[in-house]
């Protein structure tokens, strides 16, 4: 039985352009959500944390991520009142069942990494030679 969308009383269809979980998908689909999820997994961290464990990651798309995966439920903010305030971010259990899947989908990415790479350096060389 499909679920129904409790905004639209209509069965979730992520192929359609009108069903929230587009949005859904959308989120968990990134790859800076992946690896924040990928690394939260890991246990609560602080931004910092965050930051240092993702390489490439800008302030502001940590930022952006981090904000839109708490909108979604998947983690929680908590802000300690020291000086400066301390911010911890941890998964959520609804987070934390996107584990399977992220981990399944980042370990697939690292162990075909060297197939994809030769697909596209011959594809590369094929359009070279055209």
């Amino acid at each position: 039985m499909k679920t129904v969308v409790d905004s639209s009383g209509l069965p979730a269809d992520a192929y359609s352009a009108k069903c929230p979980t587009r949005q859904v998908l959308d989120h968990i689909a990134g790859k800076w959500t992946i690896l924040v999820v990928d690394a939260l997994l890991e246990g609560t961290m602080r931004y910092t944390e965050l930051s240092r464990r993702i390489e490439g990651i800008s302030q502001k798309m940590l930022t952006q991520t981090l904000r839109s995966l708490e909108a979604d439920g998947f983690i929680t903010r908590t802000v300690h009142p020291t000086i400066p305030p301390q911010v911890e971010y941890d998964l959520t259990k609804l987070g934390q069942s996107l584990a399977g899947p992220i981990t399944a989908l980042r370990q697939w990415t690292e162990a075909h990494i060297n197939e994809i790479e030769r697909a596209r350096a011959r594809v590369t060389a094929e359009t070279s030679v055209r």
